[in-house]
């Protein structure tokens, strides 16, 4: 609810820009239809992890993981790290934290693990390994026109790879070092758990199985994104009809991003690039691109990663600088709990599941990581990014 207050205000403040003449109408047609197939997107394929979620599938899955480890706290950590970046780079990171979370804290629970540090891998990663791949962001999808990669997850990946790989890389270190040594090395062995409705769980796994490769086919990804939405939709139809509502679609969200792009195209309007780029930089050297990281970085921490990629876009004008433009409001926004959506999602689904959310630990970690991830990460950009 707050977040569509706060996209209804700026929409508000985007219609006065307008009413007034400081922004053209004709601009709004052009944020429109850049907005509308993200945003297609980002509701479609929130209804299928929804839905299988609801069917089990991530709890199946997590069980399944936890069977392999046969006991050793070390091999599940490694699997549920692999589970959080597979979920983040297919399914975006906003299912890592709001659909994940709450299994992987369920699993860590039914083996007398603690399970915080499991919930610290879900939130880090969700953030951090949104560099893989296109849909994994939301502002990687909106980068795709400027970066040149166009809808080819390849291209993408040659540009972001190696800064995705390294901030990963960062942050499963930094966290084994911090949280495996507190950790049983073994832990009792439990059951999986029971699904109710089998047809359902299978017609969840096909779908989301087929999903997955669409997704990195050089497809636009709404369309296999809402094909599969179609599909399971159907199938809830008609086993459990009483769990489709218009609350699978995240309103908040689509109302906040459609006010954030009004206001921000309005303040560009303005001439705020100016005084970004000054803050920002420019070159393509491996300082400059520091330099627009950290900005990025900060910015998100200060407001939202979101707006601070829309703030600072017009700034990164070649591939090099918008790859380190995401590197700074993917994996950067790990200090503060509001510089990332799916942060706040993370700790709402935690306390939902009565464990206590440790703001402290968190802004501690986020120090270490960030600046570290920020630091590597860059590197390969200015070695081998395309200018």
């Amino acid at each position: 609810m707050t977040l569509a207050i706060i996209g209804a205000a700026l929409a508000a403040l985007g219609a006065i820009a307008v009413g007034v003449g400081i922004f053209p109408p004709a601009e709004l047609v052009t944020v429109a239809e850049r907005v509308w197939p993200v945003l297609v997107f980002v509701v479609s394929v929130t209804v299928v992890s929804e839905l299988a979620a609801r069917a089990g599938l991530f709890d199946l899955l997590a069980g399944r993981l936890a069977r392999l480890a046969r006991g050793r706290t070390a091999v599940l950590w490694i699997l549920i790290v692999a589970l959080a970046v597979t979920a983040t780079a297919f399914l975006s990171l906003d299912t890592t934290a709001v659909l994940l979370t709450p299994v992987v804290v369920a699993v860590a629970v039914s083996r007398r693990l603690d399970p915080l540090p499991f919930a610290f891998v879900t939130v880090v990663l969700a953030n951090t390994a949104s560099l893989v791949l296109p849909v994994s962001n939301l502002t990687n999808l909106l980068s795709l026109d400027r970066l040149g990669t166009g809808n080819d997850p390849a291209a993408f990946l040659r540009l972001l790879g190696p800064s995705a790989l390294l901030a990963i890389v960062v942050s499963v270190g930094v966290l084994s070092v911090v949280f495996l040594p507190r950790l049983a090395r073994t832990h009792p062995i439990a059951s999986e758990p029971v699904t109710a409705d089998r047809p359902l769980l299978i017609a969840a796994g096909v779908v989301t199985g087929a999903l997955l490769p669409l997704l990195v086919s050089g497809l636009e990804p709404w369309i296999p994104a809402t094909a599969a939405a179609l599909v399971l939709a159907a199938v809830f139809a008609w086993r459990a009809p009483k769990a489709l509502s218009v609350r699978l679609v995240p309103w908040s969200l689509v109302i906040f991003v459609l006010g954030l792009f009004t206001a921000v195209a309005a303040l560009e309007s303005l001439g705020s690039g100016r005084v970004l780029g000054v803050i920002a930089g420019s070159g393509e050297d491996l300082f400059s691109l520091w330099q627009l990281a950290g900005a990025s970085a900060l910015l998100a921490n200060g407001i939202n990663n979101l707006p601070a990629y829309l703030a600072l876009e017009a700034v990164a004008d070649s591939p090099a600088r918008l790859a380190a433009l995401l590197v700074g409001v993917n994996a950067g926004p790990l200090v503060t709990p509001w510089a990332s959506l799916a942060t706040l999602l993370w700790a709402d689904r935690l306390r939902s599941a009565g464990v206590p959310v440790r703001w402290r630990t968190f802004v501690i970690l986020g120090l270490v990581i960030a600046p570290l991830t920020l630091f590597l990460a860059v590197v390969p950009l200015a070695l081998g990014a395309p200018r």
